[in-house]
């Protein structure tokens, strides 16, 4: 038995539990970024060793014509810029749908709350399917366009429920001070409840933009126009068409100092960029929102 520094008594089992955890984050850790790091050195390596299993945990013939065939890609650009585009207007629309929801169904004062609460809560378990939500789609006439990405998805039940939990949270002596002074319902909720929420809404709003920023099943399947689709449906439209060709490994040679493989590696870096340089302006407040937010049901 040993007494830690804060007067606990730390038993020699508790010792090897914490020792055996901290060795299984680790190695967790390390699995989650190792596909991360094997993207960057294959990017940045000759095809050749790339595609006989060369590289694995160091660069195998640096060279970044990999990078600069990715910037010439055509439709690179422009689907970046769409991806942009899906992901603020859509991370927007979705803060706002999900914040306003979110904030009527904290209020025990709301006529039928129980209900509304409990038919939004079902969809989280039932939903009508993939061919019906496409023939939804169809129906209203907006296939091949840019609302039905950024409106088709515009909330999130689970995310919903984390800005719900939270409101909770905020004393009602503060709202009841506000109607005393004359706000209405709206200087409330943007006043008062929206400032307090701050972990909340970055936790939720780092939610939806990895998913904007990320999805591209619904984007492939309404999407025709390729001057629409996003990044990473041009990303799987790249790896289908590597993945066609047989001959390509066959055409490598050692001077060879890029592929379609090691292209596609060096765009899959560039899309993970802008995530890695927003994460760490709002992960201050990302542990304390989850946490806060997972208090209540």
């Amino acid at each position: 038995m040993k007494r830690a520094s804060s007067g606990l008594v730390v038993s020699r089992g508790e010792k090897f539990f914490n020792g055996a955890m901290i060795v299984i984050g680790i190695i967790i850790t390390l699995l989650a970024l190792y596909p991360i790091y094997y993207a960057v050195i294959a990017s940045l390596s000759k095809p050749l060793y790339v595609e006989n299993g060369s590289v694995m945990f160091t660069i195998k013939g640096f060279t970044l014509e990999s990078y600069r065939k990715a910037f010439q890609k055509e439709g690179l650009w422009m689907a970046f810029g769409n991806t942009m585009f899906y992901t603020l207007f859509g991370v927007f629309i979705n803060m706002l749908f999900s914040t306003t929801m979110a904030y009527a169904l904290s209020k025990k004062r709301l006529v039928m709350r129980k209900f509304f609460t409990l038919f939004t809560v079902f969809t989280m378990w039932f939903n009508a399917g993939i061919i019906p939500l496409y023939m939804t789609f169809k129906d209203f006439n907006l296939l091949d366009t840019r609302t039905a990405i950024i409106f088709g998805f515009a909330i999130n039940t689970y995310n919903m429920i984390i800005l719900k939990s939270f409101f909770e949270q905020v004393p009602v002596s503060l709202e009841e001070a506000a109607f005393i002074d004359g706000a209405s319902n709206i200087q409330i909720f943007a006043k008062v409840y929206l400032p307090l929420s701050k972990p909340a809404l970055a936790t939720v709003g780092m939610f939806y933009a990895v998913n904007r920023w990320n999805s591209y099943f619904w984007a492939m399947n309404l999407l025709n126009d390729d001057r629409k689709i996003p990044l990473q449906v041009l990303l799987k439209k790249l790896i289908v068409d590597r993945v066609a060709n047989e001959t390509e490994a066959a055409i490598i040679t050692a001077q060879s100092l890029s592929s379609p493989t090691t292209v596609i590696y060096a765009i899959m870096i560039l899309a993970m960029i802008p995530m890695l340089i927003a994460y760490p302006f709002i992960q201050k407040y990302f542990k304390t929102g989850l946490t806060l937010g997972a208090v209540k049901g």
